[in-house]
């Protein structure tokens, strides 16, 4: 490819109000319309003034400008150009946008929050991006489990007018951002609660609260009911160190999932750990792993047992939680420099990750458990789809004006993911990058013929089938009920 010559001969001039640089808003905000958005958002957001006026429509052009590509309060503008005003009513002007999130408080936050859960189940009940239907699932995966994660990260913001914000674990100034996806067999992560905190929050701080609202939505997305009564399948709660306490894994538990937190290596960790006979480790598929088919075995460095352990042993017997511990061990090249750092003799050969579960071994039998622990990373994927789109920045200097944010970042990208299950197979677990590069970011010329508005797109656009499916599953899908 090369520049063409005749382009020298050429001028540029922004002139044309017919051109339209995202057209794939259209479907994506006709998929938020039947879904109820606006209507939610003017159901449950009370804020005041005649800032809070509208709050369907602005919130609305919030998630809209997001799903194209905002990643800052100035940059709603592009929702205001050529003919977009054609195509959309009641583009609000980013001062205005601005001007809303900056009257939030605490308690609008947890308003939005409602709009968002509602939203999600909205969505899943005209499209089923979750792969509900249990008739396509194999016995396997509705014998398994499906999957919440929950983890936080940190947010790097730059200047001294962030409220809130702080030094956090990793050492960055920013803002924390805590964060609960569901994963099943047949679909991407969906995020079903978030929370914004200040930047140098220890990470278990309001985790019970949040895994309890997590649980709660994730079992409403998977079967429409309680926990405990319905055919779908049941829900396990992954978690890092950091969030082995008391506070989130009584809540996953009390919400109806089971658990799998990984634990601190502590006295009573150590102890389970030297207490496992030698003969119950079993190799598992590991990096650099190899498959004996003589054997039917793995030949791995890395092997995994387990032992029965109740967690929180210490506590009030009410506090107790008994389960099983299960531990991989890795070889330790590095024995020497555990010596120097005064390291016990327990690990003068191995490397051990340990991880409490209260899983059914009938449905996740040591080694699986361990793998379905280790998949807890997919939830890193989220956070780095996060910030490569809206939550770039945090774009105000006001503390609740950048938790509206958050929740509206998560709004965007659920609808992004379910807009790229509708359009095609290969962009159902496909990023929010590349879900608008090929289907909302596509240029478009708006003309009009017998009072019909016609959207002429680019000839040979390389992802027209997506679209056009897109397009065609928005147009009349079953009706769904805001709530």
């Amino acid at each position: 490819m090369q520049l063409s010559h005749t382009l020298r001969a050429a001028s540029v001039v922004f002139d044309d109000p017919n051109l339209v640089s995202s057209a794939g808003l259209v479907p994506a905000l006709a998929l938020a319309d039947r879904a109820g958005l606006r209507e939610l958002a003017d159901a449950h957001l009370t804020v005041p003034t005649d800032k809070g006026a509208n709050a369907g429509l602005k919130v609305a052009s919030l998630v809209a400008g997001m799903v194209a590509g905002a990643d800052s309060i100035d940059d709603m503008a592009l929702l205001r150009h050529g003919g977009t005003g054609r195509l959309f009513a009641c583009a609000y002007a980013p001062s205005t946008l601005g001007s809303f999130l900056r009257a939030f408080t605490f308690g609008h936050i947890r308003q939005l929050d409602a709009v968002a859960s509602r939203f999600l189940l909205a969505l899943a009940r005209l499209t089923g991006p979750l792969g509900m239907a249990t008739a396509t699932r194999t016995d396997s995966e509705q014998d398994g489990y499906a999957l919440v994660d929950v983890d936080d990260t940190v947010v790097e913001v730059h200047g001294h007018a962030k409220q809130g914000a702080g030094f956090g674990y990793n050492r960055i100034r920013g803002l924390n951002a805590l964060l609960a996806t569901l994963t099943t067999p047949t679909s991407a992560p969906v995020i079903v609660a978030q929370r914004l905190r200040k930047g140098a929050t220890a990470s278990p701080r309001g985790a019970k609260r949040l895994v309890a609202d997590a649980t709660k939505t994730a079992y409403r997305l998977l079967d429409g009911t309680a926990p405990g009564t319905a055919p779908g399948p049941a829900v396990l709660v992954r978690m890092d160190s950091a969030f082995y306490g008391r506070g989130a894994v009584h809540a996953a538990l009390a919400g109806g999932a089971a658990v799998s937190v990984t634990v601190r290596m502590d006295k009573r960790v150590r102890a389970a750990i030297a207490a496992i006979a030698e003969d119950t480790w079993t190799t598992i598929e590991y990096t650099d792993a190899v498959f004996d088919e003589a054997t039917g075995r793995w030949i791995s460095r890395a092997e995994v047992a387990e032992i029965d352990f109740v967690a929180f042993a210490a506590q009030k017997k009410a506090d107790q939680v008994p389960g099983r511990l299960i531990v991989r061990r890795i070889p330790d090249f590095n024995t020497q420099k555990h010596h120097a750092a005064g390291q016990d003799t327990l690990f003068d050969t191995w490397r051990f990750h340990a991880f409490f579960t209260t899983a059914d071994p009938a449905v996740l039998d040591t080694v699986a458990a361990d793998k379905t622990h280790r998949g807890h990373a997919i939830i890193e994927q989220v956070h780095a789809d996060l910030k490569a789109s809206a939550l770039a920045h945090l774009p105000s200097g006001v503390f609740t004006a950048n938790a509206a944010w958050l929740v509206l970042a998560v709004i965007a990208f659920n609808l992004t993911r379910t807009c790229g299950s509708l359009a095609a197979p290969d962009l159902a677990k496909a990023t929010t990058a590349t879900v608008r590069r090929k289907l909302v970011q596509l240029p478009c010329r708006v003309a009009t013929s017998a009072r019909r508005l016609t959207m002429h797109l680019p000839r040979d656009w390389p992802w027209q089938r997506a679209w056009t499916q897109l397009i065609i599953r928005i147009t009349d899908p079953p009706t769904a009920t805001a709530s």
